[in-house]
């Protein structure tokens, strides 16, 4: 038999019954920071929600603004009589916003009318067009420009030389025919001259148009004064 060395008794549990029921620090404190996601897989789930946040918030501040310009639009149609026709001699008076809407456009094929407020600013154009202020008022000599975000004039491509865009004035109506486009780059200051020959309007807005905030040129519509046939006109 052999000496009398004395065996260890066996320890109550085992190694590897301490392997198995004993959670890894790391993977409790995943659990608790993240509850049980990846860290990649919860960003991602933070830029989805952060995304459409921005969408929702996009499409609520856009609805405001055009009830916005609905109401001015149907308070110009209320409120506003155009005369039938624009006098001879012009009150230099009723060339002035009102309640800072200038005058109206009207684009007959597009079934198209907007009250046109006066400036150019982001806060002005962030409802409807906007006049240019350093530009005549219709019926002046030179060239009367307007403005807009591309999201209000998405359809207005479809415009080709010829088509008809009316301005309506609380002294009278002024037509336009279109006679022609083109696609510029935001600091060409030679589509929009105020003292250009003639009796002209100038339609602006970003390029392309589905881009949003996010054009990076511009889209200018042209059209000449044919109705009243343009001439010289006098002020009291």
């Amino acid at each position: 038999m052999a000496s009398g060395q004395k065996r260890s008794p066996r320890e109550p549990f085992s190694s590897n019954i301490q392997r198995r029921d004993t959670p890894r620090a790391g993977s409790a404190a995943r659990a608790i920071t993240f509850g049980g996601l990846d860290p990649l897989r919860a960003t991602f789930l933070l830029f989805i929600a952060a995304g459409l946040i921005l969408i929702i918030s996009f499409f609520y501040e856009t609805s405001l603004a055009i009830g916005d310009q609905q109401q001015m639009d149907q308070t110009w149609r209320n409120e506003v009589k155009v005369p039938v026709a624009v006098p001879a001699v012009i009150d230099p008076s009723l060339k002035r916003p009102v309640d800072g809407v200038d005058f109206a456009i009207v684009i007959p094929r597009l079934g198209y009318f907007a009250a046109v407020k006066e400036g150019v600013s982001s806060g002005v154009l962030y409802s409807g067009p906007g006049h240019y202020p350093n530009t005549p008022w219709p019926g002046d000599p030179g060239m009367v420009g307007v403005a807009a975000h591309n999201v209000y004039w998405i359809n207005f491509p479809q415009l080709t030389p010829g088509d008809e865009i009316d301005i309506q004035t609380r002294y009278g109506n002024f037509r336009y025919r279109i006679t022609g486009s083109r696609v510029v780059s935001p600091d060409d200051m030679t589509v929009l001259v105020p003292s250009a020959p003639g009796y002209q309007l100038t339609l602006t807005t970003c390029w392309p148009l589905w881009a949003g905030a996010f054009a990076t040129q511009r889209y200018v519509i042209f059209a000449d004064q044919f109705w009243p046939a343009p001439y010289k006109r006098g002020y009291t």
